[in-house]
Protein backbone atom coordinates (compact mmCIF):
# COMPACT_ATOMS: atom_id res chain seq x y z
CA UNK A 1 0.00 0.00 0.00
CA UNK A 2 1.37 3.61 -1.07
CA UNK A 3 2.03 6.09 1.79
CA UNK A 4 0.46 8.55 -0.68
CA UNK A 5 -3.21 7.13 0.43
CA UNK A 6 -2.63 8.66 4.12
CA UNK A 7 -0.98 11.49 3.06
CA UNK A 8 -2.16 13.74 0.93
CA UNK A 9 0.50 16.48 1.66
CA UNK A 10 1.68 17.03 -2.10
CA UNK A 11 -2.21 18.21 -2.65
CA UNK A 12 -1.49 20.69 -0.03
CA UNK A 13 1.38 22.40 -0.70
CA UNK A 14 2.17 22.43 -4.92
CA UNK A 15 0.38 24.80 -7.19
CA UNK A 16 -0.62 22.76 -10.02
CA UNK A 17 -0.28 24.12 -13.20
CA UNK A 18 -0.31 21.58 -16.53
CA UNK A 19 -0.85 22.30 -20.51
CA UNK A 20 -4.23 23.49 -21.25
CA UNK A 21 -4.71 20.65 -23.64
CA UNK A 22 -4.93 17.60 -20.68
CA UNK A 23 -8.66 19.51 -20.12
CA UNK A 24 -11.39 17.36 -21.18
CA UNK A 25 -12.94 20.45 -23.62
CA UNK A 26 -9.45 19.79 -25.46
CA UNK A 27 -9.66 16.71 -25.59
CA UNK A 28 -7.83 15.21 -22.65
CA UNK A 29 -9.24 13.79 -19.34
CA UNK A 30 -8.74 16.62 -16.40
CA UNK A 31 -12.44 17.78 -15.75
CA UNK A 32 -12.91 21.13 -17.03
CA UNK A 33 -14.98 22.01 -13.67
CA UNK A 34 -11.63 20.89 -11.52
CA UNK A 35 -9.34 23.55 -13.53
CA UNK A 36 -9.07 27.50 -14.47
CA UNK A 37 -7.32 29.04 -16.73
CA UNK A 38 -4.19 30.62 -16.52
CA UNK A 39 -3.83 31.61 -20.03
CA UNK A 40 -4.31 30.12 -23.47
CA UNK A 41 -1.98 26.96 -22.41
CA UNK A 42 -1.98 26.61 -19.29
CA UNK A 43 -4.31 25.38 -16.34
CA UNK A 44 -4.51 25.17 -12.74
CA UNK A 45 -5.83 22.69 -10.55
CA UNK A 46 -8.41 24.03 -8.31
CA UNK A 47 -7.45 25.08 -5.11
CA UNK A 48 -3.68 25.08 -5.74
CA UNK A 49 -3.79 28.93 -6.77
CA UNK A 50 -4.39 30.52 -3.35
CA UNK A 51 -3.27 29.87 0.24
CA UNK A 52 -4.20 27.68 1.84
CA UNK A 53 -3.67 25.06 -0.97
CA UNK A 54 -5.49 22.25 -1.46
CA UNK A 55 -6.21 20.81 -4.32
CA UNK A 56 -10.60 20.59 -4.95
CA UNK A 57 -10.47 16.72 -6.21
CA UNK A 58 -8.16 15.60 -3.11
CA UNK A 59 -10.89 14.15 -0.83
CA UNK A 60 -10.14 13.02 3.31
CA UNK A 61 -8.22 14.03 6.05
CA UNK A 62 -4.59 15.58 5.22
CA UNK A 63 -2.02 12.60 6.77
CA UNK A 64 -4.55 10.36 7.71
CA UNK A 65 -6.81 9.04 5.19
CA UNK A 66 -7.01 10.43 1.67
CA UNK A 67 -7.92 9.83 -2.14
CA UNK A 68 -7.53 11.57 -5.35
CA UNK A 69 -11.03 11.79 -6.66
CA UNK A 70 -9.85 12.68 -10.14
CA UNK A 71 -6.99 9.59 -9.78
CA UNK A 72 -7.45 8.52 -13.56
CA UNK A 73 -7.85 11.16 -14.91
CA UNK A 74 -5.26 13.80 -12.85
CA UNK A 75 -2.83 16.05 -14.63
CA UNK A 76 0.66 15.43 -16.05
CA UNK A 77 2.50 17.19 -12.89
CA UNK A 78 0.45 14.52 -10.81
CA UNK A 79 1.44 11.84 -12.86
CA UNK A 80 4.66 12.46 -13.15
CA UNK A 81 5.09 13.43 -9.04
CA UNK A 82 7.18 10.85 -7.24
CA UNK A 83 6.84 9.41 -3.89
CA UNK A 84 9.29 9.61 -1.61
CA UNK A 85 11.22 12.17 -3.69
CA UNK A 86 12.54 15.47 -2.02
CA UNK A 87 9.78 17.39 -3.23
CA UNK A 88 7.27 14.78 -1.44
CA UNK A 89 9.26 14.92 1.83
CA UNK A 90 9.31 19.04 1.34
CA UNK A 91 5.50 18.88 1.86
CA UNK A 92 5.38 16.35 4.20
CA UNK A 93 7.65 18.56 6.39
CA UNK A 94 5.42 21.27 5.53
CA UNK A 95 2.70 19.90 7.49
CA UNK A 96 4.13 17.97 9.56
CA UNK A 97 4.84 14.73 8.22
CA UNK A 98 7.80 12.46 8.44
CA UNK A 99 10.13 12.15 5.87
CA UNK A 100 9.44 8.76 3.18
CA UNK A 101 12.48 6.78 2.81
CA UNK A 102 13.23 5.25 -0.63
CA UNK A 103 14.45 1.24 -0.08
CA UNK A 104 17.20 1.26 -2.58
CA UNK A 105 18.09 -2.59 -1.98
Amino acid sequence: MTACTSCGACCCYFRVDFSAYELESAGGSVPDGLAVEVNGNTARMRGTDHVPIRCAALTGKLGTQVACGIYEWRPSPCREFEEGSEACNRARSRHGLPPLTTDLG
